[in-house]
């Protein structure tokens, strides 16, 4: 049963089950900070393939097999695949599930796009629309640039503010608890859809400002409808504000009483090292994805985090609409994760 608390959030009853996760990352990724919590680390990232989209595309396909082994299920078990990229109509992930033969619901929420697929499959498994799915997430540093900005050869210079695209993937299992082996211990127990929040900004080298209003107005939307404080969870984490969001968020929510700071962390920030010159962090649907259904779960599953808030954060955009001078909507969706005896 999903029941509404207060305004906006939904409290999953039966807690849908996260049974497998995986994550897939590229070769400068693997070489930043948590490089050896990921499942799988390329060697480099054409992945053997002809084009950069079609490397994406195994890249999830990597992920999502990962996932699936790690759980001991066949695809064909599944009852839905929700899966979303940063490239035009979803290509990679299209192309990563086309012989999969089950059931498909692409989605696009930028950067929030693995925290979407987990809510909405939370969501299908509560209502018992679907016993088992799979939401998985991806992106490419070379198949974003093509899209976004310019061809890898122009050497485009890159202002501070700008973010590093992930060659990364994230992908998980989602059961119902009957369907779950006795004492699967990571469930989603909440989930809150975010609003779009637009306040002007219209560059898209800075996309952490753009997104930030929108990760402030759905964490305090959650923490009051849950009548809760951070520090009744271990850790809540966003993906992917980077360095320059992460701030303006923590300043935002200090300025209405709010200290997230000793719980706080982001996605974006986390995947590489100041020494990998990828100015204000990481981003890219990749990027929230790699970093959850790697070193987060994974700290999870050994009792290191118990009760985590992921709040994947979106920019609301495409080349176009940047060209027009239109402005960038923020976005942010959270879930709940919690570990059985938090």
């Amino acid at each position: 049963m999903i029941e509404r608390i207060g305004q906006r959030t939904l409290r999953f009853a039966g807690q849908p089950v996260l049974l497998s996760h995986a994550a897939a990352v590229g070769k400068k990724e693997g070489e930043g900070p948590l490089g050896s919590r990921f499942d799988f680390v390329a060697e480099n990232d054409r992945m053997g393939q002809k084009s950069w989209e079609l490397a994406e595309s195994e890249l999830q396909k990597t992920a999502i097999r990962r996932a699936l082994d790690k759980g001991g299920v066949r695809g064909e078990e599944l009852d839905a695949v929700l899966a979303g990229d940063l490239l035009n109509q979803c290509i990679g992930s299209f192309l990563a599930s086309m012989h999969s033969n089950v059931p498909y619901l692409g989605q696009y929420g930028a950067c929030s796009t693995m925290a979407q697929g987990l809510a909405l499959g939370a969501c299908l498994v509560e209502g018992g629309a679907a016993r088992r799915a799979l939401a998985a997430a991806s992106s490419h540093f070379c198949s974003a640039e093509r899209q976004y900005r310019f061809p890898l050869a122009y050497g485009g210079q890159r202002t501070p503010t700008a973010q590093w695209t992930a060659t990364a993937a994230g992908a998980a299992v989602l059961t119902a608890p009957s369907y779950a082996p006795a004492g699967e211990g990571l469930r989603i127990t909440h989930a809150l859809f975010g609003k779009m929040v637009e306040l002007g900004v219209t560059d898209a080298n800075n996309m952490g400002a753009a997104m930030a209003p929108a990760a402030y107005d759905t964490l305090c939307a959650l923490l009051n409808d849950l009548h809760a404080a951070p520090c009744d969870f271990d850790c809540i984490v966003t993906g992917d504000l980077g360095r320059v969001g992460a701030d303006l968020l923590l300043t935002l929510l200090r300025e209405d009483g709010i200290d997230l700071s000793p719980v706080y962390s982001d996605c974006g920030s986390l995947l590489f090292s100041d020494g990998q010159d990828t100015h204000a962090g990481g981003s890219g649907c990749g990027c929230s994805a790699a970093v959850l259904c790697g070193p987060l779960l994974r700290d999870m599953r050994e009792g290191k985090l118990r009760r985590l808030v992921f709040a994947g954060t979106g920019a609301m955009m495409s080349p176009t609409s940047v060209q027009q001078g239109q402005p960038i909507a923020g976005i942010c969706h959270a879930v709940v994760i919690e570990r059985s005896g938090a």
